[in-house]
């Protein structure tokens, strides 16, 4: 018979359990915005606000832009390559925007979730649209997801940020503002909005969205009596 040292030496010895992923309460916090609308700069100071969140990368087609490393911003993908994952079904959602495809791959998102880790996307109207659309038929993506559009107070003031970024030309940048104008009517299907004016009030309230939807009753763990 064992004595007492060797079943506490025992119990200790067992792998731990962890809670079934619907325990975990994860979030999957999307921002979405008009090109220029800052959500990148956003994201990242979020993430750096909360370290216990992390990315979910996307693909993409285009090119790296300078200082873009591939599997942090991106995963940069060949068209022929990002066709092949298409045609097997490996996206969660996918778009073409600007001449270039972008997609998230369903194992990037949900691994990540099921490790009990909150996620954040960043991803383009579009995309935001296809991922509500999946979360109708998807308990899991529904529990998760928190979608969030983040937009200048004007059009003029994105006409400002996007001339100075200085990276595409002015038609270009005509372009990116007609598109904006037809995003900018879809704030209304995101459940929060969050106008844009400085990046630290913007990070601000970004953080008391995510508090507030981790004291969500559905999310926090009940009470004891």
């Amino acid at each position: 018979m064992k004595n007492q040292s060797q079943k506490s030496e025992a119990r200790s010895q067992k792998p731990e359990v962890r809670p079934p992923a619907s325990d975990l309460r994860p979030l999957l916090i999307l921002i979405s915005a008009p090109s220029g609308g800052g959500k990148t700069t956003l994201c990242e100071m979020l993430l750096a606000a909360r370290p216990d969140m992390t990315r979910a990368v996307t693909c993409t087609t285009r090119e790296p832009r300078p200082g873009e490393k591939d599997g942090v911003d991106y995963y940069f993908l060949e068209a022929g390559n990002f066709l092949k994952r298409l045609q097997a079904g490996n996206f969660l959602e996918h778009a073409t925007v600007h001449g270039n495809s972008y997609g998230l791959l369903r194992s990037e998102l949900f691994g990540k979730l099921r490790e009990g880790k909150d996620v954040l996307l960043n991803v383009d109207v579009q995309g935001a649209a296809t991922v509500r659309e999946k979360a109708l038929e998807d308990p899991e993506l529904s529990r998760a997801l928190v979608t969030v559009f983040l937009t200048p107070p004007s059009v003029e003031v994105l006409e400002q940020r996007l001339k100075r970024r200085g990276t595409d030309e002015p038609a270009v940048i005509k372009k990116r503002l007609g598109v904006a104008r037809q995003e900018l009517a879809q704030w209304k299907n995101f459940n929060y909005l969050l106008i844009s004016t400085s990046k630290q009030e913007d990070l601000r309230r970004m953080l008391a969205i995510v508090e507030a939807e981790k004291m969500r009753s559905t999310r926090s763990p009940a009470p004891e009596f």
